[in-house]
């Protein structure tokens, strides 16, 4: 018999996972209610199914991809399914949550008749014949994820509680993340003072790795701007209130929600970013 796994939702992380899955012999399964056409056409390209709450709720995992704002919305909306369902489901939360955020996560998928994984995505979307990003779990359930192994995916399991996933998760992303933004609002800052091209040149000879990372890092950023406010607040609950460390993933989310706001309007921010990461041409030099 194969394996069900419902993957919310079908967005450019969870439709290659549901591709990986569905490779691996699984049934995938998703929502595609209100859904744009573009979210249902990648489901379909990534052979998930539509379905139900209440066949969601019966899946033998169910996969939470959303965007934190939406974590706790969707165990809240699947909660009154899983009592009736036809399998006491696993709920593997994979957002990019806090600790505290994930707790509360799971206190709506417990209270409601399912068993609680937390989980933690580290890695870009697999694409065929690569092994994708590592799914972290933690938990008293987490070895009840790790089968999914089978089915493709990367397991690490993490010999923690609650929150251990979640916690990991965070560290990883305001690191790599909040460097994306600390680049990008210093280039911002140097480009307004007319300092770009002195710091492009100096980033080339003393920085090279990390002007390469920004050279890829920021592009791929732009679309994404708007998840990634959510997120740096969730790392910003994680983080010590008070020691300023909370104070600075805060800034960074009104950073990325500018940033977001200019890729959907003018561009005139992103144009700055783009312009200072393009190579100098030769006569330049």
């Amino acid at each position: 018999m194969k394996n069900v796994v419902a993957v919310i939702a079908p967005g450019a992380m969870g439709s290659a996972i549901a591709k990986q899955l569905n490779d691996n012999g699984a049934t995938v399964l998703t929502s595609l209610k209100n859904r744009s056409d573009a979210a249902r056409k990648r489901a379909l390209d990534s052979g998930m199914q539509d379905a139900d709450d209440i066949d969601i709720a019966s899946a033998d995992y169910v996969l939470s991809v959303v965007p934190p704002s939406e974590a706790r919305g969707l165990a809240q909306r699947l909660a009154p399914h899983f009592g009736r369902a036809t399998r006491k489901a696993l709920f593997v939360d994979c957002n990019a949550i806090s600790p505290q955020s994930v707790t509360a996560v799971s206190q709506v998928t417990t209270d409601a008749g399912a068993r609680f994984v937390d989980g933690c995505i580290i890695g870009l979307p697999p694409v065929p014949g690569e092994p994708g990003p590592a799914l972290y779990v933690s938990g008293p359930h987490a070895q009840d994820a790790m089968p999914l192994a089978q089915l493709g995916m990367d397991m690490r399991f993490l010999d923690g509680a609650i929150g251990a996933a979640s916690a990991l998760k965070m560290s990883y992303a305001g690191i790599t993340k909040g460097l994306t933004g600390i680049a990008a609002a210093m280039i911002l800052a140097a480009t307004r003072a007319g300092a770009a091209p002195a710091l492009r040149e100096e980033l080339e000879k003393s920085q090279p790795a990390l002007l390469k990372r920004f050279s890829t890092g920021l592009p791929d950023m732009f679309p994404k701007a708007y998840r990634w406010v959510a997120e740096m607040r969730e790392i910003a609950a994680f983080a010590e209130s008070g020691s300023g460390a909370s104070e600075v993933y805060e800034g960074l989310a009104l950073l990325y929600e500018a940033l977001a706001k200019d890729f959907e309007n003018d561009l005139a921010l992103i144009d700055s970013l783009n312009a200072f990461l393009e190579p100098p041409r030769s006569s330049d030099k």
